[in-house]
C-alpha cells in the first residue's frame, strides 16, 4: 500500500491537531461583518471567518473548536467551528445581544440581550437556549462566569449596578450598586473578586465575591470600559476608551501602576495564556494593539477590519 494513503489520515488529523492548538486571537468586527485571525507567535493576521451581519461579543470554548459570536442584526448566537472556519449553527437569542461568555465546564455560554433586558443561557452541547434570566439593571453588556460557573456577573449600561446572577438556581440574587455605566468585568483567577469598570464614571470597583459588596474603588482613565486580570492575580488591566490607553492597577491595593498608548476607543482586551501580553481591540482604529504586559510596553498594532468589537484568545 502506498506510504501515503497508509499515513494521510494521521498526516490529517496532525494538522488539525495543529491548527487547533496554534495560538490564535479572534477579533469580531462589528462593521466588516468578519472575525480577523491572529497568530499570536508573530502578531500577525493569519485569516478572517466571513460571519456576515454585525459581530460583537465572542467567546471561546473550553476545548477550543468553538466560537461563539453574538450577532446583532439577526438577534442569533453564531456557533463557529475553529478548524473549518465555518459557522455551523445559529442559535436566536433575542433582538440586539452584545457580550458573550462561556462556562469553563463546557456546558453554558451567557449571551447579554438588550432589548431583553435578559442574561440567556445556551446549552453549548445541544445547541439551543436553555433558560434566560431577567436582569433588574437596564440594558445587560457583559455577563462573566466567575471560575467556579457559580455566578454570573453582569453590568448593565443604562443604570449604575451591577447584577448577580445564582446560575444554577437560574435567578437574579443580588444587585451591587457602583457608579454610571457599568461595563466590562472580570474575575480574580481564585473567584474571590471581581472587577468592573463604570465607563461614565472612569472608575474601577472592586467586589468581593463571598458578600457581593464593593471593596474598594480607584479612579480610572476617560471613559473605561473593558477589564482583563492577569492570571496571578496580581494586575488588573482597564481600557480607558477616550484616552486611547490601558491602565495596570495592582489588584490589592487598586493602585494604577502604568499607563500605555494604544490605538482609538479602545474596548475589549484579552490575555495569552501565560499573561505575558494583552491584545486590545481599538475600534476607531481598526487595529489591535499588542502590550508586552511584563515590560509595560506597546509591541504592535495590528490592522483588523472595521470597528473591532472585542477579543478572544485560546
Amino acid at each position: 500500500m502506498n506510504l501515503f494513503r497508509q499515513l494521510g489520515p494521521v498526516v490529517l488529523c496532525l494538522a488539525a491537531a495543529s491548527a487547533l492548538a496554534q495560538p490564535f486571537a479572534y477579533v469580531p468586527n462589528e462593521k466588516s461583518g468578519a472575525i480577523t485571525i491572529i497568530d499570536t507567535l508573530r502578531d500577525q493576521v493569519a485569516g478572517r471567518i466571513a460571519t456576515g451581519g454585525s459581530p460583537r461579543g465572542i467567546a471561546l470554548s473550553a476545548d477550543g473548536t468553538t466560537l461563539y459570536v453574538s450577532e446583532q442584526e439577526s438577534g442569533n448566537l453564531l456557533f463557529i467551528d475553529v478548524a473549518s472556519r465555518t459557522v455551523s449553527a445559529r442559535v436566536a437569542v433575542g433582538e440586539s445581544p452584545e457580550g458573550v461568555y462561556a462556562s469553563a465546564d463546557g456546558t453554558l455560554v451567557a449571551v447579554a440581550v438588550e432589548k431583553k433586558n435578559a442574561v440567556v443561557f445556551v446549552d453549548a452541547r445541544a445547541g439551543r437556549v436553555a433558560f434566560e434570566v431577567k436582569t433588574k439593571g437596564d440594558n445587560p453588556e457583559h455577563p462573566v462566569f466567575s471560575p467556579d460557573g457559580r455566578w454570573v456577573y453582569v453590568g448593565a449600561e443604562e443604570d449604575d449596578k451591577l447584577d448577580i446572577v445564582d446560575v444554577k438556581l437560574r435567578q437574579q440574587v443580588a444587585q451591587v450598586p457602583l457608579a454610571q455605566r457599568p461595563r466590562g468585568t472580570a474575575f480574580s483567577p481564585d473567584g474571590k473578586f471581581a472587577y468592573t469598570a463604570c465607563e461614565s464614571a472612569d472608575m474601577l470597583f472592586k467586589v468581593e465575591v463571598g458578600t457581593h459588596k464593593v471593596v474598594a474603588s480607584a479612579k480610572a482613565g476617560g471613559r473605561s470600559n473593558g477589564v482583563s486580570v492577569s492570571p496571578d492575580g496580581a494586575t488588573v488591566y482597564v481600557s480607558n476608551g477616550r484616552d486611547g490607553t490601558v491602565s495596570f492597577f495592582d489588584a490589592a491595593t487598586l493602585r494604577e501602576t502604568r499607563t500605555v498608548q494604544v490605538g482609538r476607543r479602545p474596548w475589549n482586551m484579552a490575555l495569552t495564556r501565560d499573561g505575558g501580553k494583552l491584545y486590545v481591540a481599538n475600534g476607531r482604529s481598526n487595529s489591535v494593539s499588542v502590550i508586552d504586559t511584563r515590560r509595560g510596553e506597546k509591541l504592535a498594532d495590528i490592522a483588523v477590519e472595521e470597528l473591532p468589537w472585542g477579543v478572544v484568545i485560546r
